[in-house]
């Protein structure tokens, strides 16, 4: 009897040992909610969020593709809180530890936030190394450290899953990258980036502020920013108290379609910006435009300065390329400007990677262009005289 009271004890106090342990695991696994503690000034973008605490930074993109119906949300986990704080998956689309160490991106744009804020040693892949127009990054390309990894639409998948990069940054103009649900079926996060959508100049910079919390990088890039907009607003300033706004034509013909920049386009608000108007100012498109020839020449023969005409790079391509084109004054009075020129050395375009990210440069560029008195030397970056 005395035994069976001895053994009755000790299954009690296992018993209790037991409900306790259960009871500290359950509270471990427990979703804890994040309370937010600042909110980080997005002062132009519109297409993403930022909201901070002191476990993690919360990252809400709000227009991952033009008319998205739902938004994707992002819990950045400090990696010496992993331990002590658990999410419920259910609330985020990724969950990821920061910084990262290795990153893959999709887009050009991309490249230069990470060569700004000083992490392109992070940048381990990218589909179509070629476009890539960084003298830095071609070197890492050059020398191995960024994998070639195919096209965004049908990205080489075993590679990147074999690369094993903290985080992809990706973008599209859906959700049905087939390519992305397999990425992220091999527990590499990714996260849908959706700077291309913005419509404003500032609003597209500001997205290096969306990479910083990866890297950890946050006052940087806010530093960095900060210095683009007050240049950018500065020279914005000097065209205020023009009464002169030159007229402006952009884009040129494809197969007998001739594209050209929504009225509400981030090109539309550039030329506005510059003080410059533009013949199509207002049509509320914010993408592109696709016109016959008839209608252009009837709406922009006369304009006095003519932007982009295709991937055309001289005049006698221009007047060999249609006819049609020499009826333009700008062309008669050797006034077309070209942001096609400047190429990488495999041919990627530079304005199309980097201009996104330095509008400044843009608008000093198209200042000089319209009102050369008032920038007279500055050096053309991104657009340039057609030869």
């Amino acid at each position: 009897m005395t035994l069976n009271c001895h053994a009755l004890k000790n299954l009690i106090v296992l018993g209790c040992c037991l409900f306790f342990l259960a009871c500290k695991t359950e509270k471990k696994n427990e979703a804890l909610p994040i309370s937010v503690t600042a909110t980080p000034s997005i002062d132009y973008a519109t297409g993403f969020d930022i909201q901070a605490s002191g476990d993690a930074t919360i990252i809400t993109v709000l227009s991952p593709w033009p008319n998205a119906q739902e938004a994707y949300k992002y819990a950045l986990i400090p990696k010496e809180k992993l331990a002590v704080i658990t999410l419920n998956k259910d609330d985020y689309d990724a969950i990821i530890p920061v910084p990262v160490k290795s990153v893959v991106v999709t887009s050009t744009t991309h490249i230069p936030s990470l060569e700004s804020l000083g992490v392109l040693d992070k940048l381990t892949g990218f589909p179509t190394t070629d476009f890539i127009s960084s003298n830095e990054a071609r070197k890492r390309v050059e020398n191995k450290q960024i994998k070639e990894l195919g096209n965004n639409e049908a990205i080489n998948t075993e590679m990147v899953i074999e690369l094993q990069p903290d985080v992809l940054i990706g973008f599209g103009i859906n959700d049905q990258n087939k390519a992305y649900n397999i990425i992220q079926k091999a527990n590499i996060p990714v996260v849908y980036n959706g700077e291309w959508t913005e419509k404003s100049p500032l609003g597209k910079a500001e997205w290096i502020k969306f990479f910083a919390p990866f890297f950890g990088m946050e006052k940087k890039a806010d530093s960095l920013f900060k210095q683009i907009e007050t240049d950018y607003l500065k020279v914005k300033e000097l065209v205020q108290a023009s009464a002169k706004k030159p007229s402006v034509l952009t884009g040129g013909l494809y197969k007998d379609v001739w594209h050209v920049a929504g009225g509400d386009s981030w090109m539309a608000q550039f030329i506005k910006d510059a003080g410059g108007q533009y013949i199509w100012e207002d049509n509320a498109e914010s993408g592109g435009l696709s016109l016959s020839i008839e209608s252009v020449l009837a709406k922009g023969q006369h304009a006095d300065f003519w932007l982009n005409p295709s991937m055309l790079t001289s005049y006698k391509e221009v007047q060999s390329s249609n006819t049609h084109y020499t009826q333009f004054d700008a062309f008669t009075n050797k006034k077309i400007f070209a942001n096609t020129l400047d190429k990488g050395e495999t041919g990627g375009l530079l304005f199309y990677e980097l201009a996104p990210n330095r509008p400044d440069l843009v608008l000093r560029d198209l200042i000089h262009i319209f009102h050369p008195d008032l920038l007279p030397n500055h050096e053309l970056y991104f657009f340039k005289p057609l030869n």
